[in-house]
């Protein structure tokens, strides 16, 4: 096998488990599905997948080290974050119950519709302003690549995993809004997001405990 798709296999292999953990990202997919439909989850998932060519950009150019060995601007990134996912868990507990016309299986909840840039920036934040990346592409990049491999190659790798990522979600998407996922949520909306809220709150003071290594 080639040594560079070896290396991709590897970084794949690595990357599949990280794709499929409970996280910030699987929770705002969901509430997005559940809340504002199909069409904005999906433009979520594509805004976190923009975050993660993000991540990996300034890792490749050598930012993530700067970030990972420097307190102060892990902490400016991390209370960023903590500060995001706070404000999003909050304003979920507050949401009151949504009423959904269950019929067609592209319709979308009526009293949330929400535009593609505002779904775009919810999951662009989301994975962008949590600092776990930094170090988790910073690990996998100097284990895994090789340090001459070509930059290029670099961020082909990247736009690979991106890519994963935006369908792994999008496929989230399609099965949070089918038919029978949207009529048990017009039955249990609120308590969706008194949950999705508490989810978020605690990934929030999760964060805040984390610290750089």
């Amino acid at each position: 096998m080639h040594p560079y798709l070896f290396e991709l296999a590897s970084l794949m292999a690595i990357f599949s488990f990280a794709i499929v953990s409970p996280g910030a990202d699987l929770a705002m997919v969901m509430r997005q599905s559940l809340v504002h439909g199909r069409r904005s989850a999906i433009v979520t998932s594509f805004g976190i997948g923009t975050a993660l060519m993000f991540h990996v950009t300034y890792t490749i150019l050598g930012l993530g080290l700067i970030i990972s060995q420097s307190i102060y601007l892990f902490n400016i990134v991390k209370w960023c974050g903590v500060a995001y996912l706070l404000y999003i868990g909050i304003k979920s507990l507050r949401a009151g119950r949504t009423d959904i016309t269950v019929g067609a299986e592209s319709a979308e909840p009526n009293e949330r519709r929400q535009s593609a840039l505002k779904a775009f920036g919810l999951g662009f934040a989301a994975n962008a302003l949590n600092p776990k990346p930094v170090f988790f592409f910073l690990s996998i990049f100097s284990t895994v690549v090789g340090a001459h491999t070509p930059i290029a190659l670099k961020f082909g790798y990247g736009l690979i995993m991106a890519s994963s990522l935006i369908l792994w979600f999008v496929g989230v998407s399609l099965f949070m809004t089918t038919p029978k996922m949207r009529a048990a949520f017009s039955r249990a909306s609120q308590w969706i997001d008194r949950v999705s809220g508490l989810v978020f709150i605690a990934l929030g003071l999760k964060l805040a405990t984390e610290k750089a290594s």
